[in-house]
């Protein structure tokens, strides 16, 4: 039990790796762009992959009506998120270190990555409503305007995960380094609840 403790504490401690890196990238690639334009999604903000990238993007959106990439302080889950991710891998240490002394069940691992995935699934969630929002929210008075074949103006919303044709553009929408760190956490939290149920078998056995 107590190598599935530390194992759940070093699970629970890669979360905070989302502080230091990305958690999601969207680049963008056309002809007129030799060097593809990128966005980094942090759990507190969006950045450039280099500096004039945002600029530029919002310079390209501004034609066809797309609103100009969102400031931190301009959507609440930039302030949210942060906060959820610290608790997470506090209570992940947490029961990491109550199960190294025996004051909790292994049970307990599972528990935290149940939870932490239904958290994650709604960040996907409301991730991919804002893409929505994003890429079909248009201004009416946009210079340039493109309709599918029924008349309806033309979503612009990048894809959520893998690659998608938009206009001239080649879109791709992936997880990043943050990202990686976030599910390799998860796993070894899985491995933890599977070891502690091993090891508690043992003992029941003997």
């Amino acid at each position: 039990m107590k190598t599935a403790s530390i194992i759940m504490i070093l699970g629970s401690l890669l979360l905070l790796g989302l502080f230091k890196f990305p958690l999601w990238n969207i680049m963008l690639g056309a002809p007129q762009y030799p060097d593809p334009l990128g966005m980094n999604i942090y759990i507190d903000g969006i950045k450039g992959v280099e500096e004039f990238d945002l600029q530029n993007i919002d310079g390209i959106n501004h034609y066809i009506g797309m609103k100009t990439i969102p400031k931190p302080e301009e959507m609440w889950e930039f302030s949210v998120f942060p906060k959820v991710i610290l608790g997470m891998s506090i209570l992940g240490v947490a029961i990491g270190v109550l199960g190294f002394f025996g004051k909790v069940s292994y049970k307990f691992f599972l528990g935290w990555f149940l939870l932490m995935s239904v958290l994650g699934l709604l960040g996907m969630y409301d991730f991919n409503n804002w893409l929505i929002s994003y890429g079909s929210d248009l201004d009416p008075n946009a210079i340039i305007k493109v309709t599918n074949p029924d008349g309806s103006p033309m979503s612009y919303k990048p894809p959520l995960f893998g690659f998608q044709k938009l206009l001239n553009f080649d879109v791709t929408s992936l997880p990043h380094t943050g990202g990686y760190l976030m599910f390799a956490g998860m796993t070894l939290t899985l491995v933890a609840f599977w070891l502690g149920r091993r090891a508690s078998v043992k003992v029941t056995k003997q």
